[in-house]
């Protein structure tokens, strides 16, 4: 049983999907190799590549639980690497997600398919930043979470071919409503969508495709037709 709140569990539902897309486009935009970063010019340096970067918060894995930038004493609500983190304290107030507004979070009981719970606090969190994703910054004791916020990482847009993975992957690490998942990705690209109990019908420029749930609500089935022009989408 998942120790996330209802809220939170609903809100990464619905931006799984979309989280998982940018993380791609960043992994293919950002070279993975030695880096630096200097989050007092909310700078982060990899592979001579410099992205614009925030801090959302670090997991501690001795402790295993997460610290947000604001409530860290080395950073404090002030830093400027923080303040344009502020706001998911303030959509956690206004939700009722708690995992938002708790200064530090016990992740203890998460033993899900995530490398630890401090991970999907992170995509959530990055979700609601929206932006170009997430970069996990390791340290001696745990990681740094720094959201990418910067134009130069391109924007990823639909592609109904990587699609059913991209449904099925944020399904395994937010599996409580499958259907809000793809209702967000859609919504995400402006895709118009048709929904009923145990199907959506996607109506994507140069794609059409039927999603099939089960009786529980579970993703099953991408059954897509694609035209020329949806395969160079």
């Amino acid at each position: 049983m998942s120790g996330f709140s209802p809220a939170f569990e609903r809100l990464g539902a619905a931006l799984a999907a979309v989280v998982l897309q940018r993380q791609e486009a960043l992994a293919e935009f950002l070279p993975r190799e030695d880096w630096s970063a200097d989050l007092t010019a909310r700078a982060y340096t990899s592979g001579g590549v410099t992205v614009r970067v925030s801090l959302l918060g670090s997991y501690a894995v001795h402790e295993r639980t997460w610290l947000w930038g604001w409530a860290n004493p080395q950073f404090g609500e002030a830093h400027p690497a923080v303040v344009p983190t502020r706001i998911i304290r303030a959509v956690g107030e206004r939700l009722g997600i708690t995992e938002f507004t708790t200064p530090e979070v016990d992740l203890s009981w998460y033993e899900g398919p995530a490398g630890h719970g401090g991970e999907l606090i992170a995509m959530a969190a990055g979700g609601v930043l929206r932006g170009s994703g997430y970069i996990g910054a390791g340290y001696d004791g745990g990681s740094a979470y720094l959201h990418v916020d910067d134009p130069q990482v391109p924007a990823p847009s639909f592609d109904p071919v990587p699609a059913p993975r991209l449904l099925t992957d944020a399904a395994s690490l937010f599996p409580h409503e499958p259907r809000l998942t793809l209702a967000g990705f859609l919504s995400e690209h402006r895709v118009g969508y048709r929904q009923s109990d145990m199907e959506t019908e996607v109506m994507a420029p140069g794609a059409r495709a039927r999603v099939v749930f089960d009786g529980l609500g579970r993703f099953v089935q991408w059954q897509a037709e694609l035209s020329p022009a949806g395969l160079t989408g």
